[in-house]
C-alpha cells in the first residue's frame, strides 16, 4: 500500500496505478476524483490556502461530455479561411462603432499611448474583437472551465498552470468563484486576460486600490497596453500591409520564419496592394504570408504582427486585429474581404496529407486537420518534391499527387514502356 500511495495520480497515469495496486477498475468519475485529489495537493504545496481550495472546489465540476472541451476543438480562428474569418469579425457595423468609441475615449487612449507606446487604434481593435466592446465577457466560471480543461488531455499542462494562477487571484483578492466570470477557456474581463497574464501585467490604472478588469475600462485598457508593451510592442510601427507579388515570385520565401528587409522585398518586386512602393522603413525586417495560398491575398507582416500572435496564436486573429486597427485610424470606407478563388480542402483531406507526411518520416505533425505553421512548412517541402508551387497551401493537385505516390520513384511519373513498332 505504501508503494501505491507513492504513485503520482493523474488522468494519464491512473490505469498504470490501478494495475500496479491490483485495484478494481474505477468509473470515469472515480478516476476524476483521484485526479482532483492530486490536483488539490499540488495547489496546496504551491501555496494556495486551504480556505481558497475549499471555496474553489465546493462544487462538483465533473462532466462526462464537457462543453468547453468541444469548443476547444473547434476554435473559429483556426476553422475558417482568412477571408471568411475577416468577414465574420470585421463588419461595417463594428468598424463604425470602433471609430466612434475611439473618438469618445481619445483622452484616456492618448494617455495610455504616451505611457506604454501602443497606438490607440490597436487598443480599441483588441477590445472590439475580444468582447464586442465589453458586451461579452463570457458567462463561464473561470475555476470550473480551467479545472475541466486541466483534466482534458489536449493541453493539461497549460490549463493546470492557469488554474493555479486563477487560485492565486482568489487568494489575493478574496473573491468567490462566482465572481470570476470569463470565457470557455478561462479568459477574463474587457480584454480577455488569462489568469497568468492578469497576475503578470494587470495594473490599477485608476488607483482605487484594486485591479478590476471587468468593471473598470481604465484598468482593463491600461493592463492591455502594459501587456503589449512588455512583450515587445514596437511603438508607432504598423502590423503590416497587403501586398502584390511579382509573377515569378518564389513561394518558398513565404512564412513567418523567413524574413528580409523592406528594401530586399522591394528589390524582387513586392509592392503595396495599389501597386506603389512600400511606404515602410527600408531597413525594417518583414515576412510574407499567404494564408490562403498563391491564389489568395499576400501580406507583408512586421514585428507587431508577431506580438499580436503572442496574444492569440492564430494568423487569422492577427490579421483581423491589424485590419480593424487600420480602419479605425483611416477614413477608408469599409468593404468585405474578397472571396478567395482557391478551393479550401476539407479537414479530413488535410488530416490525410498530415498522415502521409508523417509516414514519410520527414516531420512529426499532429494529425488534426489544422493548417498550423509546422504543417504548412511540411507541405511546402512536399510541394517542392512534387514539383508544385511551394506556397504551403494544400490543394487538390497535391492530394492527387499524394494518391498516386510511388515509394520507389517518389512523385515522378513512371516511364511507360516503349511500344513495339508495327511492321
Amino acid at each position: 500500500m505504501k508503494i501505491c500511495r507513492q504513485i503520482a495520480v493523474s488522468a494519464l497515469s491512473l490505469s498504470l496505478m490501478l494495475a500496479a495496486c491490483g485495484a478494481k477498475t474505477l468509473t470515469p468519475k472515480d478516476e476524476y476524483n483521484l485526479w482532483l485529489k492530486d490536483l488539490k495537493t499540488e495547489m496546496s504545496e504551491r501555496g494556495i490556502s486551504e480556505k481558497t481550495l475549499k471555496k474553489a472546489f465546493a462544487k462538483d465540476y465533473y462532466h462526462e461530455s464537457p462543453e468547453v472541451v468541444k469548443i476547444d476543438r473547434k476554435q473559429p480562428e483556426f476553422q475558417y479561411t482568412s477571408t471568411d474569418y475577416l468577414n465574420r469579425v470585421i463588419t461595417k457595423k463594428r468598424v463604425n462603432e470602433a471609430r466612434q468609441r475611439h473618438k469618445e475615449l481619445k483622452p484616456l487612449l492618448n494617455k495610455l499611448e504616451k505611457k506604454y507606446g501602443v497606438q490607440s487604434e490597436y487598443i480599441i481593435s483588441f477590445w472590439a474583437i475580444e468582447t464586442n466592446f465589453g458586451r461579452n465577457f463570457g458567462n463561464y466560471e473561470v475555476i470550473e472551465v480551467l479545472t475541466t480543461l486541466s483534466y482534458d488531455r489536449r493541453r493539461p499542462k497549460f490549463f493546470r498552470e492557469q488554474l493555479f494562477q486563477a487560485l492565486q487571484i482568489m487568494d489575493k483578492w478574496d473573491i468567490s468563484p462566482e465572481q470570476m466570470q470569463g470565457s470557455w477557456a478561462g479568459a477574463m474581463g474587457h480584454f480577455q486576460f488569462m489568469p497568468g497574464t492578469f497576475n503578470a501585467y494587470a495594473v490599477d490604472a485608476n488607483e482605487d486600490g484594486k485591479i478590476d478588469i471587468w468593471h473598470s475600462f481604465e484598468d482593463a485598457a491600461a493592463s492591455a497596453a502594459n501587456y503589449l508593451s512588455s512583450i515587445g510592442w514596437q511603438k508607432g510601427e504598423p502590423w503590416g500591409v497587403t501586398v502584390t507579388l511579382p509573377w515569378n515570385f518564389d513561394f518558398t520565401e513565404t512564412g513567418r520564419q523567413k524574413s528580409k528587409t523592406i528594401a530586399e522585398w522591394q528589390k524582387i518586386g513586392i509592392k503595396s496592394a495599389d501597386g506603389r512602393k512600400l511606404n515602410l522603413p527600408l531597413d525594417a525586417k518583414a515576412s510574407i504570408i499567404i494564408p490562403e495560398g498563391k491564389k489568395g491575398r499576400a501580406y507583408l507582416i512586421m514585428d507587431n504582427f508577431r506580438i499580436i500572435m503572442k496574444w492569440n496564436r492564430s494568423e487569422n486573429y492577427a490579421l483581423a486585429i491589424g485590419t480593424l486597427a487600420d480602419y479605425i485610424k483611416s477614413d477608408k470606407a469599409w468593404q468585405p474581404a474578397t472571396k478567395d478563388p482557391a478551393v479550401r480542402l476539407k479537414t479530413d483531406d488535410i488530416m490525410k496529407i498530415q498522415a502521409f507526411i508523417n509516414k514519410l518520416g520527414w516531420f512529426e505533425l499532429k494529425e488534426d486537420g489544422q493548417l498550423g505553421s509546422q504543417t504548412r512548412a511540411a507541405i511546402q517541402k512536399i510541394q517542392k518534391e512534387a514539383r508544385l508551387p511551394a506556397d504551403g497551401y494544400p490543394d487538390y493537385r497535391l492530394l492527387q499527387k499524394i494518391n498516386k505516390y510511388n515509394p520507389e520513384i517518389g512523385f515522378a511519373v513512371p516511364v511507360q514502356p516503349r511500344k513495339a513498332n508495327k511492321k
